[in-house]
């Protein structure tokens, strides 16, 4: 049984929550809804048959409100709320950080990589050159680091790649989303990258203004990708792919599938001992939502991401 400690919570996301049911196999629904998200607590008792992974569970938690902590392990059964984040070590196999800001993904997770215990991060792994050079470093000594969205593993974009050749020759990508930039671009980018089989991004540039993103890619052979992030549409994550002989589109709204399916992916990474998500995979996604954002701060400049 692989022994896994997960830290949370940042504002607005109840991963903390909705990940430990999934491993656990238990959550308290009325408990997650009066927090303020009904919708979590809406999709767990949907798919609560399925709930449960085999040979994990999450044994550890903390939270800077120990409130939180205590929320958490009566919500999912975990046996131990830990005082501060480093007494998991030695305690637990794996660790995830549940928290999505990435100004605190390196205080947060030295500890563990120092220790040589398996983490998974939150996305977006890092917003700054300084924090992406620091877990590309600890990636290349050898540690055990693996990040990314879940869209990832959106079933509704795998749908669209058994497709994809039917397409011919692909040339846009659209991508619209809510929320912002800094914590959903990489919700995109991801879904995205993961369905044409992770192509290199040569170029980015934000044409956009504040909470109206619109970011262009540019990769090789000529495909252009957009992503449209606007605070104040309807809640939505699509993507609509257009080649030369046809064109696909794709809404994601199977949260709870694509949140099990990274899941299990990291525990069977733990199993094998690596990260079966190569890390210069997540580096390039990480660069490019760095570089539109940088792109944003010097006037829609065209970042190059050679």
């Amino acid at each position: 049984m692989i022994k896994i400690g997960i830290i949370g919570m940042s504002p607005g996301n109840a991963h903390p929550y909705s990940w430990s049911a999934i491993i656990n196999g238990t959550f308290d629904g009325k408990e997650i809804a009066a927090l303020g998200y009904p919708a979590v607590s809406d999709y767990l008792m949907a798919n609560k048959d399925t709930l449960g992974l085999p040979n994990a569970r999450v044994t550890h938690v903390w939270c800077q409100e120990k409130a939180i902590s205590k929320s958490i392990a009566k919500s999912s059964q975990i046996d131990q709320v830990v005082e501060r984040l480093e007494d998991m070590i030695g305690q637990v196999d794996a660790v995830i950080l549940a928290r999505d800001d990435p100004e605190n993904h390196v205080a947060m997770a030295k500890a563990f990589l120092e220790a040589d215990i398996p983490i998974f991060i939150d996305k977006p792994l890092a917003f700054s050159k300084a924090d992406l050079q620091y877990f590309s470093s600890q990636h290349r000594s050898g540690k055990f680091l693996m990040s990314c969205s879940s869209m990832r593993y959106a079933h509704e974009c795998r749908t669209i790649k058994t497709e994809i050749k039917s397409l011919g020759q692909l040339h846009l990508v659209t991508a619209v989303g809510k929320k912002d930039w800094k914590k959903y671009g990489v919700h995109l980018l991801e879904a995205l990258f993961a369905t044409l089989d992770d192509p290199t991004p040569l170029w980015v540039q934000h044409v956009g203004e504040k909470d109206k993103d619109i970011v262009v890619i540019g990769f090789q052979h000529g495909l252009k990708a957009t992503v449209h992030l606007f605070k104040d549409i309807s809640g939505t994550f699509q993507l609509s792919f257009f080649g030369s002989e046809g064109w696909r589109i794709a809404e994601i709204k199977n949260s709870y599938a694509m949140f099990r399916d990274n899941l299990i992916e990291f525990i069977r990474s733990v199993e094998e001992g690596a990260s079966r998500l190569e890390f210069e995979k997540t580096g390039a996604i990480i660069r490019t939502v760095i570089g539109a954002w940088e792109s944003y701060e010097n006037d829609g400049r065209v970042i190059s991401l050679k």
